[in-house]
């Protein structure tokens, strides 16, 4: 579906979709058994000038707009939702706030090597004890001088053994959001370790980890933004974020519809291709039906965003029915699919196990719900 698409942007989803093709596709299932894709895809993704969409030629990123960068993570998502989470996080989340809130030096000392892949971020928000209420984080960073000494924990971050800049959220202040500010702390400052979460049901290639941090000194020129208004910042990106990853649950909604459609004219039972049989037929119907209403949704946040419209509510949306979308077209998928669907030699299980954990990071889909009905009611209910 190319509707009002501009021909740059259908240039830029055509360069994506031969990417994953030849560079993603062959290898996810491959990647998905080892729990870790080839990290030469970070160097590939690069120079192919995915990891700087959006982000001004002049600070090293490739331009375009918000739709081209939603196309193209459409079909990281379509080829392997671990490959559509490293540009999401480093890029959507990482590269995009240092863009925005930056000071000049910290732009020039970030934003090239991420954009060229030559450096990742990790966007460390989440910690043990705070996942939804994430005003109640204790990380705390206490002020030394022109230092600041951060100490605490984070969890289930994206990127996070294999970032070089992590963008973290601490307490420099008293309870609730007005005590949190944002920094940008190298990976290898002392005092700061990570160890891989392994065993996860999907996104098993993607570098998922725990950081602790042990009095990690920080200079004040790595905080990023003012000082209490990282919970701002952290929402405002979030907002983005829920683009990105709805984006990617379409591509894992296209990747099942083109995969059940494949096997369906090709798998024979009772004399004839499963597709001829109308109750498959209701199956795929069902996944092409939510596969374009959850583009549609995506597109219209692009759209707002590249406007200059508020786009807050439309992108919980979005993240709300797409990655629900995900899961619906994957379970369909497998039932097309058979026992067959059950085993990796086929994509959609695959699919499955990626699109289950859309519905909870980023903000669960009842968060959604909340912040959906905060907006048509005024009314806050959490």
């Amino acid at each position: 579906m190319d509707l009002h698409l501009s021909a740059e942007q259908a240039a830029v989803r055509r360069l994506a979709a031969d990417f994953v093709n030849r560079e993603v596709t062959p290898y996810a299932a491959d990647w998905d058994r080892r729990e870790a894709v080839d990290p030469a895809i970070v160097g590939k993704l690069g120079e192919v000038g995915f990891l700087g969409l959006t982000i001004a030629e002049e600070h090293g990123g490739s331009g375009g707009d918000h739709l081209a960068y939603c196309l193209v993570l459409e079909e990281l998502g379509r080829g392997d939702s671990a490959v559509r989470g490293i540009v999401s996080v480093s890029l959507g989340l990482v590269a995009k706030s240092i863009a925005t809130h930056g000071t000049p030096e910290q732009r020039e000392r970030w934003l090239p090597r991420l954009c060229a892949g030559t450096a990742l971020g990790c966007f460390a928000l989440t910690e043990p004890d705070s996942g939804s209420d994430a005003a109640a984080l204790t990380t705390r960073a206490v002020r030394d001088g022109d230092d600041w000494l951060v100490t605490g924990r984070k969890t289930f971050i994206t990127n996070g053994t294999t970032a070089d800049v992590a963008l973290l959220f601490a307490r420099t202040g008293g309870p609730g959001h007005r005590g949190i500010t944002a920094f940008l702390i190298p990976t290898d400052s002392p005092g700061l370790t990570r160890s891989e979460i392994h065993g996860k049901l999907g996104l098993r290639g993607q570098a998922t980890a725990e950081l602790v941090l042990d009095t990690v000194r920080v200079p004040d020129t790595a905080r990023l933004g003012a000082e209490g208004a990282g919970f701002r910042l952290a929402l405002a990106t979030l907002a983005k974020g829920r683009m990105s990853v709805a984006a990617g649950c379409v591509g894992i909604a296209q990747g099942c519809l083109d995969a059940a459609v494949g096997y369906a004219g090709q798998r024979t039972q009772f004399g004839k291709p499963i597709a001829g049989h109308q109750l498959v037929q209701q199956l795929l119907a069902s996944i092409a039906v939510d596969t374009a209403a959850a583009r549609l949704l995506v597109w219209q946040v692009a759209d707002l965003i590249d406007r200059g419209q508020p786009f807050a509510t439309e992108a919980s949306m979005a993240k709300l029915f797409a990655s629900e979308a995900a899961v619906r077209a994957a379970n369909d998928a497998i039932q097309v699919f058979g026992g067959y669907g059950y085993i990796d030699e086929y994509p959609v299980g695959k699919f499955l196990r990626d699109a289950r954990v859309a519905t909870l990071y980023e903000g669960t889909s009842q968060i959604q719900q909340l912040l959906i009905g905060r907006a048509l009611t005024g009314v806050n209910a959490f």
